[in-house]
C-alpha cells in the first residue's frame, strides 16, 4: 500500500531553482518539502561533461542568502564546483530535500494536489514544480537512420572522448554546449561542428558587458528587448558564449554547413556532402515533457500557462525555472532569487487568503505519515 505524506506545500525538483524556493519558503515559514529523483544534490551537475564550465561568473551563480565562492572575480566556475556550491546550501539552510522520488503523475483530489513517486504519496495543497528546461533530449527524427556502426551520443550523456569510438567525430549543434564538446574531442580526434551560425558573445566582450548581461537577460518578456530574446530562445537562437567561431576552429574543429540528413547510414550537410564519421554527438537541446503532469494548464506547445509562474487555472499550482517565466534569464541560476521570491510571495498571500493558519511554524515540521 502506498505511503502518504502530507504537506502544506510540495517543490518538485532538488536543483537550483527548487533549493531557492526552498530558502524562500523557509524565510516565510512555511512548512514544506522538496523531493528530486537523483541520489545527491548537485548530480545534475556532476553528470555533465568533465571539461564543463559555466558560461557565467561565479558572482552570477548566487542562491539566495549564499554567496558563490570567488565573488565577484572574474572566475568560471567548473559544473563540479557549481554541485558542491549546491550541496552546501542545502546544508547550510537545512533544507529538507528528499531523494529517490521521480514523480511519476501529479493530479489533484478535492482542496489537495496528489504527486505519486512510485509507492510514496505527496499530497499538499500547494505544489512548485521546479523541474526546469531542459527535460527531455531533442534529438532529428533522422537520427535514426544513422549506420549501427556509427556511436552516436546526445550532449546530455556526454562526459568525456573516452565514450567514443576511434575515429572522426561530428558535433551537431553550434551553440554554447556543441563548441564546446566539439573542441574537448578536438583534443583526440578530427571534429566537424554543425549547425547554423549563431549570435556570438565572446570572453572579451562578456568582459565589458559583465554588469550589462544581467540587465539585458533580465528584462521581462514583454518589453521590447524581452519580446526579441524570447523570439530568438523559440526559434532556436541560443547564442555561442565565450568564444568566436574563428576561436573554436583555431583548436582543430573544422565548422561545416547544416546536417540535413542521412545518406546511406552517413550524415549529409546542406549542399549534399557525406560525412564519414565514426561518432555523432547531437547537441540539439532540449524538449519540455510535464507529461506526468495530469492538470489541464498546458498551451498546445507543452509550456505552462501562467502569470511569472502563478498558475490562475489551478490555485496553488506553480513553475520555477522555466525559459521566460519571466525573462530569459528564469532558466539560469542568476534569475532564480527574483523568480522565486515572487512565487513564494504569491503562495504565502494565496494561502492566507484561503487560510490564514495553513502556513506554519516551524519552517520543516513533519509532515504526516499513514498507510
Amino acid at each position: 500500500m502506498s505511503k502518504t505524506e502530507r504537506f502544506n506545500t510540495l517543490v518538485i525538483g532538488g536543483g537550483q531553482a527548487g533549493l531557492a524556493t526552498g530558502y524562500q519558503l523557509a524565510q516565510r515559514g512555511v512548512n514544506f518539502a522538496i523531493i528530486d529523483a537523483g541520489a545527491r544534490i548537485g548530480d545534475s551537475w556532476r553528470k555533465r561533461w568533465d571539461s564543463l564550465r559555466l558560461f557565467t561568473w561565479a558572482y552570477m551563480n548566487e542562491l539566495p542568502g549564499m554567496p558563490f565562492p570567488g565573488g565577484v572575480k572574474m572566475h568560471l566556475p567548473s559544473k563540479d564546483e557549481m554541485a558542491a556550491y549546491l550541496e552546501e546550501y542545502a546544508t547550510r539552510f537545512s533544507l529538507p530535500v528528499r531523494h529517490g522520488h521521480a514523480v511519476q503523475r501529479l493530479t489533484r483530489e478535492g482542496d489537495r494536489y496528489v504527486a505519486q513517486a512510485g509507492e510514496q504519496r505527496f499530497e499538499a495543497e500547494n505544489v512548485v514544480v521546479a523541474t526546469g528546461p531542459f527535460q527531455k533530449p531533442r534529438l532529428p527524427a533522422f537520427a535514426s537512420e544513422l549506420d549501427p556502426s556509427i556511436a552516436q551520443i546526445h550532449s546530455s550523456n556526454y562526459r568525456n572522448a573516452g565514450q567514443l569510438r576511434e575515429g572522426d567525430a561530428l558535433v551537431v549543434g553550434a551553440a554554447t554546449s556543441g563548441a564546446d564538446i566539439a573542441m574537448d574531442l578536438s583534443r583526440t580526434r578530427k571534429v566537424y561542428l554543425s549547425g547554423k551560425d549563431v549570435d556570438v558573445l565572446p570572453r572579451g566582450k562578456q568582459k565589458v558587458l559583465r554588469h550589462i548581461i544581467p540587465w539585458v537577460y533580465g528584462r521581462p518578456r514583454n518589453s521590447f528587448i524581452g519580446k526579441k530574446l524570447f523570439h530568438k530562445a523559440r526559434t532556436g537562437g541560443h547564442p555561442l558564449i565565450g568564444y568566436t567561431y574563428k576561436e573554436v576552429e583555431q583548436t582543430g574543429v573544422k565548422r561545416v554547413g547544416r546536417m540535413t540528413g542521412i545518406q546511406q547510414g552517413r550524415p549529409v550537410l546542406d549542399g549534399g556532402a557525406v560525412l564519414d564519421v565514426a561518432n555523432v554527438v547531437w547537441a540539439t537541446g532540449y524538449d519540455i515533457d510535464f507529461s506526468w503532469v495530469d492538470l489541464p494548464v498546458f498551451e498546445a506547445d507543452g509550456y505552462p500557462r501562467h502569470q511569472r509562474g502563478v498558475v490562475e487555472d489551478e490555485p496553488g499550482l506553480y513553475f520555477v525555472g522555466l525559459i521566460f517565466l519571466h525573462s530569459l534569464s528564469s532558466q539560469l541560476i542568476m534569475g532564480v532569487q527574483r523568480d522565486t521570491q515572487h512565487v513564494a510571495e504569491e503562495l504565502v498571500r494565496r494561502s492566507a487568503a484561503k487560510q490564514p493558519a495553513s502556513v506554519v511554524s516551524p519552517a520543516h515540521q513533519a509532515g504526516t505519515s499513514s498507510l
